[in-house]
């Protein structure tokens, strides 16, 4: 399907497809581009093509080596688009997806280069608002950096400030992706250049890790624990980069690093990674509605279970989700009460590695054959001394008898 986007540009293969439209492979007078074609409801919205307009300059003028630059703004009828760079390869969610989490050299190495395409973003008065693998892109075609990475690039500048307009979200309303979406924007302070520290710093912990510091469940929880809950140390790490993460997540905006320092101080940490393997930590336990498929209840190891993406709802009402880019949100600010509703403290701690699930299938069959053990164990007994061990084995369960105590105890977080 090959159709025209404004008089300059052909749009001829879909790349991707997002809640706020879908990204084509186009031909511009230049040669290949990336055009993003904002959904027809949104072009029909004239208070946001006028936004659209207004930031032409601004989103134009961003010249960096690790961003995505936007070429162009169209506004053609119902077509209301971003022509950008095209960057031939594949984004951070894509990679992180198939590998879970990257050596910790890859990592750091990735988020400095987006830290410097930040820098020129904020020195040039544009905050990006929505920091996210999914909007990373990794450029297969250029030289390997660190731990073999790929070059970094930072696309869809200016989308959720396109979008985020005052009739479309009010005052009480939240656009951005949950998981990386910094305390003062839930508390409904406008999102300055640190927000982008914020994000880009989840980002970091999620490729050590493989999962957000506050992410799980639902996003209302997830809001919660950005504002109440303090980030869970990484096993593994050199302690330096550890402080460098708890900065930039600190709940205070002016607390954090800038862009620059923190690019900087990225690259410093490289020669104490190099050779690190990847970090082996499971993702923790907790409100775990939405984070995975409940697994069927089984006394066998339980199967591996499909992971299903968390936080990711439309960026605008009533739109479908119809690709794994969907990361977008707008909802109801929380009021102070709600977000002081739950326990303040540390977020949820990662299990160990291969430890089973609470709850879990296999936790359940390990729990059975551990009381299985302990009464064959107390029959045995009974058999070798008599009936005084009766007594005395009687006399436990009356307060609470090993087995029952492991199977009621509370599991550990």
């Amino acid at each position: 399907m090959v159709r025209k986007i404004g008089s300059r540009y052909t749009a001829h293969q879909i790349l991707g497809r997002g809640s706020a439209g879908t990204v084509w492979l186009g031909e511009g007078p230049e040669g290949p581009v990336a055009i993003k074609l904002l959904r027809e409801d949104l072009a029909s919205d004239q208070e946001l093509v006028g936004r659209f307009v207004q930031e032409r300059t601004a989103l134009l003028g961003l010249d960096h080596p690790h961003v995505v630059s936007v070429r162009d703004l169209v506004v053609d009828g119902t077509d209301l688009a971003l022509v950008m760079d095209l960057v031939r390869g594949t984004d951070l969610r894509t990679r992180l997806d198939r590998e879970r989490r990257l050596a910790p050299e890859a990592a750091v190495a990735i988020v400095a280069d987006v830290a410097d395409g930040l820098a020129a973003a904020h020195a040039a008065g544009v905050v990006h608002r929505d920091v996210k693998p999914e909007n990373v892109l990794l450029d297969m075609q250029g030289p390997l950096g660190p731990g073999g990475s790929h070059p970094a690039l930072l696309t869809d500048f200016g989308v959720a400030k396109l979008i985020d307009s005052p009739r479309r979200t009010r005052a009480t309303k939240i656009i951005g992706t949950p998981d990386y979406l910094a305390p003062e924007i839930i508390e409904g302070l406008p999102p300055r250049a640190a927000v982008d520290i914020y994000a880009l710093a989840t980002v970091l912990y999620e490729l050590l890790a493989g999962f957000t510091p506050f992410g799980g469940g639902h996003p209302g929880a997830v809001l919660r624990r950005h504002v109440t809950e303090t980030v869970v140390p990484l096993p593994g790490i050199p302690e330096e980069l550890w402080q460098l993460l708890v900065q930039c997540l600190a709940k205070a905006p002016a607390s954090r690093l800038r862009a620059s320092e923190l690019g900087e101080r990225l690259r410093e940490q490289l020669p104490l990674l190099a050779g690190m393997p990847p970090l082996d930590v499971d993702e923790p336990d907790g409100e775990a509605e939405g984070s995975y498929e409940d697994a069927a209840p089984a006394a066998e190891p339980e199967a591996p279970r499909e992971r299903v993406r968390r936080g990711a709802v439309p960026l605008v009402p009533g739109a479908k989700p119809d690709s794994n880019r969907d990361t977008h949100t707008s909802m109801r600010v929380p009021g102070p009460d709600e977000l002081a509703g739950g326990a303040l403290g540390t977020a949820r701690a990662p299990r160990a590695a291969g430890a089973p699930r609470p709850g879990s299938a296999r936790h359940r069959a390990s729990a059975r054959r551990r009381r299985i053990t302990l009464g064959v164990a107390g029959v045995a007994l009974v058999a070798a001394i008599g009936g005084g061990a009766w007594l005395a084995t009687s006399g436990d369960d009356a307060d609470g008898s090993p087995a029952d105590q492991e199977s009621s105890a509370p599991a550990s977080p």
